[in-house]
């Protein structure tokens, strides 16, 4: 059995979908894969050779022993819908994903491990792409209450170019995947994940207690003019970037939806949208940035850093000259990847 599941890139909505608010994001050609088959007994074994790594345990034997134990996790997930494991198994997981830099490669990786327990199951299931993906959002973040969204498994489940909403409820729209080519790149650098969307996410939460106590009717997603007289003067900026963006991916979702979106025109979106990431979130690095103004000074029409931030990638939209792009990248020291839109999880 193999599945295969992509990485994704966030085009609007960057820290914004934990706080409820929308987001739209795009899969893209970068993949996970997990190949693997029953044991006869119940030793669970997986692979991973791109970091040089054997992980094993008992499927009798559930308790997590780490930090974000996501195999354990997943089949704890899996076995509260009813399936039931007999056996073991054993797999191996190789990915073209850059590991750890924003692009989703953790979620790939749940994504394709809540797929795959579908299969080994004794009776197996077939969950449909939205149901893969809350189990994986599940398993890799409510089980360990952390603080990210679900776009990245609705993403990787899903596939293609996706708005997402999380309120009142989840609901998924497809939107055009012909927007053309990408050039993602890796700043190489390391970045703690899990502290920068704590930071980001916990200073805006507290921002929004505030703002209730002089706005009681206050909703972020429909808030114009707000009494700020609650916040200093940074968390006024803070404030005012997150609706800011907001109203970028507003302003961007009717064009995305046309059958020949206008390229300049999201591009400058993108830029639009990293400059409220990188002056008030303040979640890029003067790499990233040397990245971006390479791209740019390329002739890419727009780009922003990708995922949580301090370090990883960025993308920049280059439709007529990836190749140009993806060399400037380069030159700045940066590791870059030509990518495009790609379907979700699926068994190959």
């Amino acid at each position: 059995m193999e599945i295969s599941t992509p990485g994704r890139i966030c085009l609007f909505g960057e820290h914004q979908d934990y706080l409820g608010l929308p987001v739209v994001a795009m899969a893209i050609s970068l993949r996970a894969k997990i190949a693997g088959q029953k044991r006869k007994d119940q030793q669970v074994i997986i692979h991973k050779p791109d970091i040089g790594e054997t992980e094993s345990f008992l499927l009798n034997d559930l308790v997590y022993t780490k930090p974000r134990d996501y195999f354990k996790s997943g089949i704890k997930i899996c076995s509260g819908e009813e399936l039931v494991f007999s056996n073991g198994f054993e797999s191996e997981i190789t990915s073209e994903i850059p590991i750890q830099a924003g692009v989703g490669s953790s979620s790939a990786v749940m994504v394709n491990w809540i797929h795959f327990l579908s299969q080994m199951a004794d009776k197996p299931v077939a969950w449909n792409a939205q149901k893969i993906g809350e189990l994986a959002y599940k398993a890799e973040v409510l089980e360990f209450a952390e603080p990210g969204g679900m776009m990245d498994q609705y993403s990787a489940t899903m596939g293609h170019l996706l708005y997402l909403e999380s309120e009142p409820e989840i609901s998924i729209k497809s939107l055009n995947p012909n927007l053309g080519i990408f050039v993602l790149g890796d700043s190489c650098e390391p970045k703690d994940t899990m502290s920068i969307l704590q930071r980001c996410r916990d200073t805006r939460l507290e921002i929004i207690k505030k703002l209730k106590v002089k706005n009681p009717d206050f909703n972020i997603h429909t808030c114009t003019d707000v009494d700020m007289s609650p916040l200093n003067d940074e968390e006024k900026g803070i404030f005012q970037g997150t609706i800011k963006n907001r109203n970028i991916l507003r302003q961007a979702l009717p064009e995305l939806e046309k059958v020949r979106p206008d390229p300049t025109w999201i591009g400058t979106r993108l830029t639009q949208h990293h400059a409220v990431l990188r002056d008030i979130l303040q979640v890029s690095t003067p790499k990233i940035e040397a990245m971006l103004d390479a791209s740019l000074d390329a002739g890419a029409l727009g780009g922003k850093i990708n995922g949580s931030g301090g370090g990883g990638c960025m993308f920049a939209y280059a439709p007529k000259n990836a190749e140009i792009v993806a060399e400037a990248i380069e030159k700045v020291g940066g590791k870059s990847f030509i990518i495009s839109s790609d379907s979700g999880t699926r068994i190959v």
